[in-house]
């Protein structure tokens, strides 16, 4: 309860003092918690922060919930990495939170990396989530249309674009459809409209050899693929998430 000088009660309290009555403003903001969440609100929308990977993000409406799924993604590039302690330059299209690139940058101890969103109330939060997680110093957030002129080449390029095919989304639970930005879930009529764009642009963003990873939907593995490799990047794996889809496809430029 704010302003209440009382220390937060620990969880072996939640145990041994499990009978103590509950303060009537308490009781009411716990109800009006349940209210929320039995409304189908997400519970990182409710605590206004989610856990990912190893750190922990605070949400705004601009940003889509991170998801575990997308973690395949991040451990899929680490194990794509020759060498963690490399001064490596990294670029996330389509950051939101942050998440992609803070936790690349949490297991990169010498990696620097730029996020770019459209939405400026995204590369706020991410920003913000940059600091929160003490990684300020080497993360830097922009608004931009993917990576349309940036200028610049990084030897990792990562992104969890839309995917979801327009018509899919009226049928998404509410979770996701009432909480999370339209902009970050509608992939246009195939849900490919963004990897087209991201493809066409990796020649110019990514060195030789530079390694490419993009989050996918159910059944769009191969269709990623085949736009990589029309760009001129080798296939470098296609992985599978923890319910076994495949949720992440990496390429290489070839040198």
């Amino acid at each position: 309860m704010r302003g209440d000088p009382r220390p937060a009660p620990t969880r072996p309290d939640l145990f041994t003092r499990a009978s103590d009555p509950v303060p009537e403003p308490d009781a009411a903001r716990l109800l009006a918690l349940v209210e929320r969440r039995a409304g189908r609100e997400p519970v990182g929308r409710i605590l206004g922060h989610r856990e990912f990977w190893t750190i922990d993000l605070a949400l705004n409406p601009d940003t889509l919930e991170p998801r575990p799924d997308t973690e395949t993604l991040v451990e899929a590039v680490l194990k794509a990495l020759p060498d963690r302690n490399a001064p490596l330059r990294l670029l996330d299209l389509g950051t939101g939170t942050g998440c992609i690139l803070l936790a690349l940058l949490a297991e990169l101890p010498n990696a620097t990396g730029l996020g770019v969103d459209l939405s400026p109330g995204a590369v706020a939060a991410a920003t913000a989530n940059a600091a929160r997680n003490g990684l300020a110093e080497r993360a830097r957030f922009q608004t931009g249309n993917w990576g349309a002129g940036l200028g610049e080449r990084f030897a990792v390029v990562v992104s969890n674009p839309p995917y979801i095919p327009s018509a899919d989304i009226a049928a998404l639970d509410p979770e996701v459809r009432e909480h999370d930005p339209l902009r970050a879930l509608d992939g246009g009529a195939d849900g490919l409209d963004a990897y087209r764009i991201i493809a066409a642009q990796l020649p110019d963003l990514l060195p030789p050899g530079g390694l490419a990873g993009l989050e996918v939907g159910q059944g769009q593995a191969a269709d990623v693929t085949g736009l990589l490799a029309a760009a001129g990047l080798e296939p470098a794996g296609v992985f599978r998430d923890l319910g076994g889809v495949e949720r992440c496809v990496l390429g290489r430029r070839r040198s």
